[in-house]
């Protein structure tokens, strides 16, 4: 049931509790000549209402009181089964990531949903690994009694602050595997509070990922230091790391698509966390993990942290020179491109923060640039270059074709817009408009949001 619309695993229970649900009234025990549903309730079942488990709905807002002329009138959703105490169906709301159980609902059983990733989770961390040196005796396992919602391996729940976080047991754990990578990579050592300088705190960045139809793949926990408060030629020197511009990546797809060969991509886990800083920094412990033996000592920075002013440069600065150690040349204009020639063959590599593109003529060299890669950091190997800064890109032998088909359903998303119906033009040129003295102001942040997104 899941694999025939690519649902994730999380809606396993869902889907036990539906074909149960049906099972219950279609499946006729061979003694009796009647279903299990028949023999309970002593009639026979209306099978009318049965609908594709996994397939697309539109869950329409008439029960808002406060819904607005443009608002609209309905919701895009995933039919996840049947109502146990009554005849609703159970949905799940793309936009507001909660199953929801009603009746309004329109059916779409013909339209097969894309292919979302699949989340690959394992909760087998050693203690010592996950806790470490940052949290011995740490207070993580307060009140996790609150009910997770229909997720059996993240949380749909985006907490806003850590004592939200701190409730559930999925983000819990995306906080511990979060120091995990502070562990692994030595980012920091417990130290006493410095009383000549200043100490930077910390907090914690929660974020749900989603794929391309809108359904949580992953919880993100990220702890960032609050760089806002660091003083230049104090706490840093140099910030500047560059960037590559989109143009760029255009012109490497063109090329590799006039040479014949495909582009790969990787990214770094916790990227910056491999940048070495010169300056001595100091920041708090991480919220919610304070250690109950010094509870007033503070961690002085080995590597970079996200959130800290140099942190950009100091991890270009690693990768960089880990790159030029083995045999690639820099991009005399564009210094976020690496080459490297073996014999009649050539490898490129484009950076772009903690993101990596990479090909070559020989495939052999893209197997060793990976392994290489994954000797020396945590790497995500995403195989075949196929979405990339909000750009979906497919490699076919006719040519390399661009498309921004998420990106423009993101953004109607954004401004609300996604359901208006499409125009060739807004409004005629030559319409005259008189200035409406009674209605209300444009919001202009607003306006020049959308106009800057089409841009």
């Amino acid at each position: 049931m899941l694999a025939e619309y690519s649902l994730p695993r999380y809606f396993w229970a869902e889907a036990v509790s539906t074909a149960c649900y049906v099972l219950n009234r279609v499946n006729v025990r061979s003694n009796l000549n009647k279903t299990s549903y028949e023999l309970v309730k002593g009639r026979t079942p209306n099978l009318s209402h049965l609908h594709v488990f996994g397939c697309k709905v539109f869950i329409h807002n008439n029960g808002k009181s406060a819904l607005g002329k443009f608002d609209p009138k309905s919701d895009e959703g995933i039919f996840v089964g049947y109502s146990s105490v009554g005849k609703s169906y159970r949905v799940f709301n793309k936009r507001t990531l909660v199953i929801e159980e009603t009746t309004h609902v329109v059916f779409d059983e013909n339209e097969n949903m894309e292919e979302p990733k699949v989340l690959r989770f394992s909760k087998n961390h050693p203690k010592e690994l996950i806790i470490g040196e940052p949290s011995e005796g740490v207070r993580t396992r307060r009140g996790l009694n609150k009910e997770v919602n229909h997720s059996a391996f993240i949380s749909t729940i985006e907490p806003t602050n850590i004592d939200q976080a701190l409730l559930d047991e999925f983000w819990i754990l995306a906080m511990q595997e979060e120091l995990n990578q502070f562990v692994r990579n030595k980012v920091w050592e417990l130290t006493t509070r410095p009383k000549d300088q200043s100490v930077v705190g910390t907090k914690w960045v929660f974020k749900n990922k989603m794929n391309d139809s809108g359904v949580v793949i992953r919880n993100k926990a990220r702890l960032v230091a609050k760089g806002y408060n660091q003083i230049e030629g104090i706490d840093f020197e140099e910030t500047f790391a560059p960037v590559a511009r989109l143009e760029a990546i255009r012109v490497l797809l063109a090329f590799a698509c006039f040479k014949g060969f495909k582009l790969f991509q990787m990214d770094v886990k916790s990227a910056f966390l491999n940048g070495v800083i010169e300056e001595d920094v100091f920041v708090e412990q991480p919220p919610g993990f304070e250690n109950s033996k010094f509870p007033n000592h503070v961690f002085k920075l080995k590597k970079a942290l996200y959130g800290l002013k140099q942190a950009p440069r100091a991890w270009y600065e690693r990768l960089s020179t880990f790159l030029l150690e083995r045999s690639f040349e820099k991009g005399s204009v564009d210094t976020t491109l690496f080459l490297r020639k073996i014999g009649k063959d050539i490898l490129i590599v484009q950076i772009y923060v903690d993101d990596i593109i990479f090909g070559s003529s020989n495939k052999h060299f893209c197997d060793d640039f990976s392994k290489t890669m994954s000797s020396e950091f945590e790497m995500s190997l995403m195989g075949d270059l196929n979405y990339f800064l909000g750009f979906s890109i497919k490699q076919l032998e006719e040519g390399t074709f661009l498309s921004q088909n998420k990106y423009i359903k993101d953004i109607l998303k954004k401004y609300e817009m996604d359901n208006a119906k499409p125009v060739s033009t807004p409004m005629s040129s030559s319409i005259l408009l008189d200035k409406d003295l009674e209605g209300k102001s444009v919001d202009q942040k607003k306006f020049r949001g959308i106009i800057g997104s089409l841009l």
